[in-house]
């Protein structure tokens, strides 16, 4: 059976294109609180999977060892934009534990931010490993292999230590026992797929820390605190991650992956949410992650938050003439409000 229709495209007074998908609502006893879909499909998080991914680095005692603040952190969870802001902390960050860019096992990727991007271009300035998006996620890989005094060079491979703590972590907390299927994302690192219920019950057990053993519960809770309070440091400006956390005030940690997937972490609800689009549409998963947080009351009322609710589709003279929108099947989402 298809995925419903999460969100539709209109143009004029009719719908041009729809967007399917699922949604899955877990809190930290394991309980679904909502579904919406095939939530038992095998998909990958891509870069919604960074806040586990960043787990080790701060349980394993690594991001006190070489004195990471939260800014680290938040890069740590980042798919950032490649701006100065995230470039020199990376920059900085990897001379502290001794490594330099070319460490980094991600290649360059140009900035996702246009005016930095448009910068360079006309200073003849390529991108380097620092601008690309991932660049602090494996900052902190390469921090943890600097803390375990173990080789950095292949901490990207999927049998190397680093990225076996990941997948352990990964596998605990969503509670599935054996290998997870896994992949080589676009950053060069391995991601690991699992049924978008048991993400959501990953995060929600984030999100509802007091059950974790220590020093996994601290970590999970400065992981939080990092990503709410410096989320342009997550995303960049403009971004989706960075508007809807202020649009929560700080109530919610958002995180976007590749391929149409969102995914958000609410302490005070313990909650957490994972959503994956078919088609891969970020467009859409924008939407649809703006639409389940609305339904959870937590948007403010932001006009740049409401923009994803229902966001203009416009012409080249910037006329209104149609609307992305969340579709019927989003109208069950205050069942679980």
């Amino acid at each position: 059976m298809a995925n419903p229709v999460l969100v539709e495209v209109t143009r004029g007074a009719l719908v041009e294109s729809v967007h399917r998908g699922a949604i899955a609502v877990a809190d930290a006893r394991g309980r679904t609180v909502f579904a919406l879909g095939d939530v038992a499909a095998i998909v990958y998080p891509r870069s919604a999977l960074k806040p586990v991914q960043a787990l080790p680095l701060l349980e394993s005692g690594a991001a006190g060892a070489f004195g990471l603040g939260d800014e680290e952190v938040a890069l740590a969870c980042a798919s950032h934009s490649g701006e100065p802001m995230h470039t020199s902390r990376v920059a900085a960050w990897l001379a502290r534990i001794g490594c330099t860019p070319d460490d980094l096992a991600c290649g360059p990727q140009a900035a996702r931010f246009d005016p930095v991007r448009d910068a360079m271009i006309r200073r003849g300035e390529a991108p380097t490993r620092l601008h690309n998006n991932c660049s602090g996620k494996h900052a902190g890989f390469l921090t943890l292999a600097r803390h375990w005094d173990i080789a950095t060079a292949g901490y990207e491979r999927h049998d190397h230590p680093v990225q076996q703590a990941v997948a352990a972590t990964l596998a605990e907390l969503a509670g599935l026992d054996g290998p997870l299927a896994w992949g080589i994302d676009g950053c060069a690192a391995p991601n690991f797929a699992l049924p978008l219920v048991s993400f959501a019950r990953a995060l929600a057990r984030l999100a509802a820390p007091a059950d974790l053993p220590e020093p996994r519960g601290a970590a999970a809770r400065r992981i939080f605190r990092a990503m709410t309070d410096h989320p342009e440091l997550v995303s960049g400006t403009g971004r989706a991650c960075a508007i809807l956390m202020r649009a929560t005030a700080q109530r919610a940690a958002v995180k976007t992956g590749a391929e149409g997937y969102f995914a958000a972490i609410v302490p005070e609800r313990g909650l957490g949410i994972a959503l994956k689009i078919d088609d891969g549409a970020g467009r859409a998963a924008e939407t649809a992650i703006a639409a389940v947080l609305d339904g959870l009351g937590l948007l403010s009322g932001d006009g740049a938050a409401e923009e994803f609710l229902r966001a203009p589709v416009t012409n080249t003279r910037a006329e209104i003439v149609g609307e992305r929108r969340p579709a019927a099947a989003l109208a069950s989402l205050p069942a679980f409000a």
